[in-house]
């Protein structure tokens, strides 16, 4: 077919900026890249483990690029996973989000192609986007590549390389409730023949919030270095941190329930949060990748990735078990908690990657070994139960300083835990005929993990599962290939149910079938691709204990659907990528589950130049989804969020060849809707803006 990974790239970029011609990417395929005297190319490996085409894979896959992220002012992970097609970013708090995708909560996460779980799916903190050259966003079971596998989905995040030649980038933005952003970015060869080169990143943000008393800050630094340590070998060394502090955030966010029974409306700057909160986290990641060209065909590679997060709190929990007041704004009750933590992770993985001859046929191949560790600690401060922020609050809403910050007592451990994961991996690529293709692979991983909950409940677990994955494409026309895949799903859950006890490993299967097709001269790319998962014992959030933990329960999921989309070049100066998701969740009974998540969403981007003046460009971004629901636990009242659609803008003028300005506008029709109904919710921002000016040298 033809499209590769790469010329998916472009598509999306084309479609972000509307600064590709149709031209450049006529006839692009993904070319192999040999060493030699200067590295031709220096990118990241993509979500797939063998060397396939976009169009090849047999599942569906999504591009959001950096030009797509800068144009549109996606300077988080929150923000540009908005951008992908069928993602719902679930920000339930101000400080706490989870990712979703046909129905479930995308727990694994890949970085350069290599797999890291999270086990819980949940994001502290916004992750700033400016370190990474593209997200890549695989649908569906993907176990084979991340170690362990759900029905949502893979995230993989392809950091930036050094580039070939010197260049840089400052960018200076500014916007709505003091918002205050810096980037700069600079890559440079360190030798003459270009072996080696460096690139160091740097972001730098401030901003108040439209929520009463909240704010944040963060920083950003990124550095890489690779080379060539002779002719058939490479070396990338880098390191990222990210020091991320907010002021006055949520806990629990809103409680949108009348004692009355019915739902409660307030203002968007609405806060249960007193003046004395925080939440600070630091994230540090390192990582070395080592290639070695064994011969023409093949390629051994082997990584090593740490990660360690770090946070601090003082939090504050507003509650009730009756409802607020209609009348008199009483009825809720206080509890403040402060829970550090730290998380340290090392993974260490080999593989091999290459192609074959058998039976006058040319086949691929991948295998591999990996091993990952991490440790989890959480620490808490005690209080005084006879505090007043325990008891009954004021009338809501009420002001950040409703209550003194209470007496902390010293930290104390409250759990911890070790855990290994051990796995063994290999897929090949059978061309079966010039047109069918067949692809068999499997995962075998063991999972141990041992520790202590709440300072009192100990366990020592390890579990093991073979997860077989099987795919075919068909190459009907040579712009239409059909595709198939099957795959098994194996997920060990880092939840625990209200006795502290972890839940058993959540188990199912993930079918897709579909359809993918080049059309107007190979500009554009569609995708339509049918969806079923069935998935057991899955951790779903059912309450929180008297001790302020939330505790789950496994519940059975069966998901069904269609996606659709659309991403490419409509003519010269018009590009566009549009998306849409419509599913199905049923429990183990038939009946309908998990309200919260919209059944039907749908995205689109459109941008453009002016024919006549193309050193401007503008485009739109919109999102739709279908209305959703949410029983409270506490009060039994059903919490609404009609449907709604959300429009942003952007302008851009470059100036210059090296200087440009951009303006953006988020959220224009100003409409007002709460940010989601998973566990809690809070409302989303109104109308705003930023202006910015970046120059290139």
């Amino acid at each position: 077919m033809g499209i590769s990974l790469r010329k998916a790239v472009a598509l999306s970029v084309a479609a972000a900026s509307g600064v590709v011609h149709a031209q450049d990417f006529s006839g692009q395929t993904l070319e192999t890249v040999l060493i030699t005297a200067k590295r031709d190319d220096r990118v990241s490996k993509g979500a797939t483990g063998l060397d396939l085409d976009i169009a090849d894979t047999p599942q569906s896959i999504s591009v959001v690029t950096s030009e797509q992220m800068d144009r549109f002012g996606a300077d988080n992970i929150n923000d540009a996973l908005r951008l992908a097609t069928g993602i719902n970013v679930e920000q339930w708090e101000t400080n706490r989000t989870n990712y979703m995708a046909r129905g479930f909560e995308i727990k694994n996460t890949q970085i350069d192609g290599v797999g890291l779980p999270n086990d819980w799916g949940i994001v502290t903190g916004a992750m700033d986007t400016f370190g990474y050259e593209k997200l890549e966003v695989i649908r569906g079971a993907n176990g084979l590549l991340t170690g362990v596998g759900n029905s949502a989905g893979t995230i993989n995040y392809v950091r930036k390389r050094p580039t070939n030649d010197a260049r840089g980038s400052i960018d200076v933005s500014a916007g709505s409730w003091d918002r205050r952003r810096v980037e700069a970015d600079y890559s440079t060869p360190f030798t003459a023949d270009g072996k080696w080169a460096g690139r160091v990143v740097v972001a730098s943000e401030e901003q108040d919030s439209y929520v009463r008393g909240l704010s944040n800050d963060r920083t950003f630094v990124y550095g890489v270095i690779d080379g060539q340590l002779g002719e058939r070998s490479t070396l990338t060394l880098g390191a990222s941190y990210q020091d991320a502090n907010t002021d006055g955030n949520m806990w629990g966010a809103l409680v949108l329930a009348y004692a009355d029974g019915s739902q409660a409306e307030f203002g968007r700057s609405a806060s249960t949060a007193l003046d004395w909160t925080f939440w600070d986290t630091k994230n540090t990641a390192a990582f070395a990748e080592y290639t070695f060209k064994l011969a023409e065909a093949w390629d051994f590679k082997l990584t090593y990735n740490y990660r360690k997060y770090e946070d601090d709190s003082k939090l504050f929990f507003a509650w009730t078990q009756t409802g607020i007041d209609r009348d008199t704004g009483l009825g809720l009750m206080g509890n403040p908690g402060s829970w550090p933590t730290q998380d340290e992770a090392h993974l260490l993985e080999a593989s091999l990657n290459g192609r074959f001859e058998l039976f006058g046929r040319e086949h691929e191949a991948m295998v591999g070994v990996s091993y990952g560790t991490s440790e989890h600690t959480q620490e808490f401060r005690p209080t005084d139960p006879d505090d007043p922020s325990w008891g009954a609050l004021p009338a809501f809403p009420y002001p950040g300083n409703a209550f003194d910050e209470p007496t902390w007592g010293p930290v104390e451990t409250d759990s911890f835990a070790d855990q290994w994961l051990k796995r063994a991996f290999g897929a090949t690529r059978l061309s079966v005929t010039d047109k069918l293709k067949g692809i068999v692979g499997f995962n075998y991983a063991e999972y141990h993990r041992d520790g202590s909950l709440s300072g009192a409940v100990a366990f020592d677990q390890t579990e093991s599962e073979i997860s077989p994955y099987a795919g075919l494409t068909y190459q009907v026309l040579d712009q239409l290939m059909l595709y198939g895949s099957y795959s098994d799903i194996y997920q060990p859950q880092d939840q625990y149910d209200i006795d502290g006890q972890y839940l058993v490993a959540s188990k199912g299967l993930n079918y897709e079938i579909g359809v993918k097709a080049e059309l107007l001269e190979k500009r554009v790319l569609a995708t339509v691709a049918l969806f079923k998962a069935e998935q057991e014992d899955l951790a779903t959030f059912a309450g929180m204990s008297d001790g302020g933990q939330y505790y789950y329960e496994g519940v059975d999921v069966n998901s069904k659907g269609i996606e659709l989309e659309v991403v490419g070049r409509l003519s010269q100066h018009v590009d566009l990528v549009f998306g849409y998701t419509s599913l199905q969740l049923e429990g183990s009974q038939g009946e309908d589950i998990y309200e919260w998540v919209p059944r039907r969403t749908a995205n689109l981007s459109l941008t453009a130049q002016l024919p006549s003046f193309t050193a401007v460009s503008f485009g739109i971004n919109g999102r739709w989804q279908s209305d959703i629901s949410k029983l409270d636990e506490y009060t039994n009242v059903i919490i609404r969020q009609d449907s709604y659609a959300t429009l942003n803008a952007f302008a851009r003028w470059d100036v210059t060849d090296k200087l440009h300005v951009r303006a953006n506008v988020r959220n224009i029709t100003d409409e007002k809707y709460i940010t989601s109904l998973y566990q809690v919710g809070y409302y989303a921002a109104p109308r705003n803006y930023e202006l910015g000016v970046g120059y290139k040298f």
